[in-house]
């Protein structure tokens, strides 16, 4: 046993010297924001690099010094790239510094937002009201910020099934239902609505795929039609889920004929707002929206468009009870009092984990910076700067619009004639692969109707207009190297 003056913890041993390294990290962090536009947006990993990630645990201390400078020499150079001003790949935020050192105090605290008596359950409880409000939801329904958009859209899919079951599903299992239950969105809907219809027990089968119009939103039409039939067919429908943005061409779906057709058919309204929902802030995308404060529930992403460092999710529920119901489980170990520490708000008793993180502080912390107006001015100038790089591949012969230009995603890609559809698909996704070695822009993909797109997907507060000018630029030539090296 050590003695009383070198009793071993995890504690640094030299404090100033890990003041010292602290300091060192928050400088090299703010320059490596600062100079973000000097270094490609990605660069693959050498493998001599990745073969460090290959290597069994140290058993001894390296120190903290040690492990810093690796990361510095290792990690830090190769990132994803999604705070870079030409990241537009597949919908992600691009950050702030003082929602990364919101997530940093937050750590330091420790805090475990399963519930209790304590600041940051307040501080949670704080941010779900905002919320509420911007979305004009009642201040009584309930909420919970989860990691993602895929456990928002989780959460909602089991209180929307139990609420609508017809059966005690919480006691009873999904072998006692009397009938198939069965839930309905457009065939643009984002994957996670799928595992999440699955692993609540309805199956694959159980999510009715309702083909869409030509701007990709859901055909009302077919919609009707779908319920009917499975209502003849002994079936249940218990659930329409709206798009506020689709992950594809960012299609907003007619929500205030969704919102009618369940009330009408007394089925659970739930929109999958995790592309657009936030939009609500800007001025020339809130009234696409309209119809999503008559939802009964609504997944949201801050981690998208308003740019909080990942993970920054949430679900709000308008009816308390169901939500509550759907998940409350409360063992003698976890009673809930109304004095002391046990005292508070139980996030635990609104979704699966008892052990949550407080992300709230940084959701918090970045509103209170910029307020919520500022970050509306960000979602509209996207959505301008979509437009502006559509009339960009409007105004190049070699370059074709795939898709209406939804909110702030463009889809599109290099077609220079005389090619049939397989080389254009092979063409492009070269283009794509070529953009991103190069560190030039980072794009997504999609396929629509059987062609293969480039997909910008504008959620970035640092992109400018002169980044779609390269990108625009950059696809051509890329593109025409590519079709001179066939000739």
């Amino acid at each position: 046993m050590n003695s009383t003056n070198h009793y071993e913890t995890l504690d640094p041993e030299n404090w100033e010297d890990m003041r010292a390294l602290a300091h060192r990290m928050v400088d090299d962090a703010i320059t490596y924001l600062e100079t973000v536009r000097e270094r490609p947006v990605w660069q693959p990993v050498p493998e001599q690099v990745a073969a460090r990630f290959t290597e069994p645990a140290p058993r001894g201390p390296e120190g903290a010094d040690s492990a810093y400078e690796e990361f510095v020499e290792n990690i830090l150079p190769y990132p994803m790239g999604t705070i870079h001003p030409r990241f537009w790949s597949w919908y992600m935020g691009s950050g702030t510094i003082l929602g990364a050192l919101a997530d940093f105090m937050a750590s330091i605290m420790n805090s475990n937002l399963g519930g209790g008596n304590h600041a940051a359950g307040m501080v949670e409880e704080q941010v779900l009201n905002w919320i509420k409000e911007m979305i004009q939801f009642p201040k009584e329904a309930s909420g919970l910020l989860v990691s993602g958009g895929s456990m928002a859209n989780f959460v909602s899919l089991a209180v929307a099934r139990n609420t609508k079951a017809g059966f005690n599903v919480r006691e009873l299992g999904m072998l006692a239902a009397p009938q198939p239950l069965t839930v309905y969105a457009s065939t643009e809907i984002h994957s996670c609505n799928q595992k999440a219809v699955e692993l609540l027990g309805l199956g694959t089968k159980g999510l009715r795929k309702i083909r869409v119009n030509e701007d990709f939103t859901i055909n009302l039409e077919a919609l009707k039609q779908a319920i009917a039939d499975d209502r003849a067919a002994g079936y249940r429908p218990i659930c329409v889920i709206g798009s506020a943005g689709t992950v594809n061409t960012g299609a907003v779906d007619d929500l205030n004929a969704i919102a009618d057709l369940c009330g009408e058919e007394d089925l659970w309204f739930h929109v999958d707002g995790a592309i657009g929902a936030v939009a609500v802030l800007a001025g020339n995308v809130k009234p696409q929206l309209a119809g999503m404060e008559r939802a009964d529930s609504i997944a949201l992403d801050l981690h998208k468009w308003m740019h909080i460092p990942f993970e920054a999710g949430c679900v709000i529920v308008r009816s308390e009870s169901a939500h509550r119901t759907t998940f409350s489980l409360t063992p003698e170990y976890l009673a809930h009092e109304s004095r002391g520490l046990p005292a508070g708000h139980w996030f635990s008793d609104y979704g699966l984990q008892l052990s949550r993180q407080f992300r709230a502080l940084k959701v918090w912390m970045s509103i209170k910076e910029h307020g919520l107006d500022r970050f509306g001015r960000m979602i509209a100038r996207n959505v301008e700067q979509a437009h502006y790089f559509g009339q960009l591949v409007e105004n190049d012969p070699t370059l074709e619009l795939m898709a209406p230009i939804g909110m702030d995603i463009v889809c599109f890609r290099f077609h220079p004639g005389g090619l049939d559809n397989d080389q254009l698909n092979a063409l492009n996704k070269e283009i794509l692969m070529q953009l991103h070695e190069q560190g030039i822009a980072a794009p997504s993909y999609t396929t629509l109707r059987g062609q293969y797109c480039l997909r910008i997907a504008i959620a970035n507060h640092r992109s400018r207009l002169e980044d779609f000018d390269v990108l625009a630029r950059e696809v051509v030539r890329i593109g025409h190297e590519l079709i001179a090296q066939t000739q």
